[in-house]
């Protein structure tokens, strides 16, 4: 998978690039923008502080053949998907096409140059048109954590190191890092209440998860075998899974979450390809001894040794009070993506070994990542809401209030390598309506 485009010293002419935090030439990440209302939005490419505009490079036949043919047929779609569901191959080449236009040295500087925007003068957009959204329950230390507040006896249920956890939710209410996120109002019932009550969500929270994009799917009753599973992924984005726990603690027995995860999932905008995160692959973690092998189906070598990826993620708060005070944001979180119990191809078989069929812009989330050391949302970091965090300017918080933004981002490096990021995966809390 490795080739020229991961070398860590190509540069681009586009100065902001070259070191930037996220997009290198190494990442060219894939997004759908808009800057002029009139035009609409167009498929783009991140590139340090600019975005690369496809369309342009079309109108001056900068793409060869069949890579022009196909983003010319998908432009007049709703973002990614079509091109995405013509595989591995078709990526690649973009990938290779694009690189060499962007690189230091271009001799179509002159050209390219034409079709960049600054990415603050632009609107991002989720990148393409989800079909279906299904929210995994991947990270175990999560789960541990939850089913201690739950049942302190009994954390983890016995179906748990089996068999994927999962739930279909809402695609309708994906939205792009930035758009406010309205508080839900639902029924809910504290323990110390005779009946439930109708109203705003009183414990408010973040979940920090990726997101997993799928560019390729099967036909309905095919499943996908786990040692094909990876090439139907098209890449990764950053996914908030808000959660209103009160809500959810009152409706999720027996049938799990629905009003309390609907209302809001937001993820990053930029879809950062398999291509771009193939020099931080890594061995899924070994799992415990007397943990159960995956079943055969779930169970592939090669997967086990290169399915996991090395990514470090952060999760910071502002609030009203931090802003007003010109403090830093709050973290909350700094964990790792190798927290994961399942990798994603797994995630992908076992949603397609029943024979249910994955589309081009499906969306998977993985589940709350956390570790020992970094939680992953509030109800693990405060107890359930019993400790509260105190914060540097005198507030403290046990869920979200109006006014506060999480802010999540996500960083891949190693040694020897170009460090790229996925941009950030912002939202901020509004008043229920």
């Amino acid at each position: 998978m490795l080739d020229h485009t991961h070398d860590p010293k190509a540069r681009s002419f586009v100065a902001s690039a070259n070191g930037h935090p996220d997009f290198p030439i190494q990442n060219l990440a894939l997004g759908l923008f808009e800057r002029n209302e009139d035009e609409g939005p167009g498929m783009g490419i991140a590139i340090g502080d600019m975005i690369l505009d496809l369309e342009a490079l079309l109108d001056q036949r900068l793409l060869e053949d069949e890579v022009a043919e196909a983003v010319d047929a998908a432009r007049f779609l709703e973002g990614w998907a079509d091109f995405l569901s013509e595989g591995p191959e078709i990526r690649n080449a973009l990938r290779r096409e694009v690189f060499a236009l962007l690189q230091d040295g271009s001799s179509h500087r002159a050209e390219v140059g034409a079709a960049l925007v600054p990415a603050n003068d632009c609107t991002l957009y989720v990148p393409m048109r989800i079909g279906d959204y299904t929210d995994f329950y991947a990270g175990i230390q999560h789960a541990t954590n939850v089913g201690k507040l739950m049942r302190p006896d009994n954390p983890l249920l016995p179906n748990y190191k089996y068999v994927p956890i999962g739930y279909h939710g809402r695609a309708s209410s994906v939205v792009s890092s930035g758009t406010p996120v309205r508080r839900p109002k639902g029924q809910r019932k504290p323990a110390t209440d005779p009946a439930p009550s109708f109203g705003p969500s009183r414990n408010l929270d973040y979940e920090l998860e990726l997101g997993i994009w799928i560019g390729g799917g099967n036909d309905l009753g095919e499943p996908i075998p786990i040692a094909e599973a990876d090439q139907h992924i098209a890449g990764y984005c950053l996914l908030n899974d808000w959660s209103a726990r009160d809500i959810q603690g009152w409706e999720y027995q027996p049938l799990g979450p629905f009003l309390a995860k609907s209302f809001c999932t937001t993820i990053s905008p930029w879809i950062v390809t398999p291509q771009a995160l193939a020099p931080f692959r890594a061995a899924q973690a070994a799992r415990p001894e007397g943990d159960p092998k995956p079943m055969e189906y779930l169970w592939d070598r090669h997967d086990q040794a290169h399915g996991a990826l090395d990514l470090a993620l952060e999760v910071f708060l502002v609030t009203p009070g931090l802003r007003e005070k010109g403090l830093p944001p709050h973290r909350l979180s700094a964990g790792h993506a190798g927290a994961l119990y399942w990798t994603p191809a797994q995630l992908v078989a076992h949603h397609a070994c029943g024979g249910c069929n994955l589309r081009a812009g499906d969306l998977l989330g993985t589940g709350t990542i956390s570790t020992e050391a970094a939680p992953g949302s509030l109800l693990e970091i405060t107890k359930g809401g019993r400790e509260a965090i105190a914060l540097a300017s005198g507030e403290t918080r046990r869920f979200l209030e109006d006014g506060d933004e999480i802010v999540m981002t996500a960083r891949a490096s190693r040694p020897g390598r170009a460090s790229i990021g996925f941009g950030e995966c912002r939202g901020t809390i509004t008043p229920s309506a």
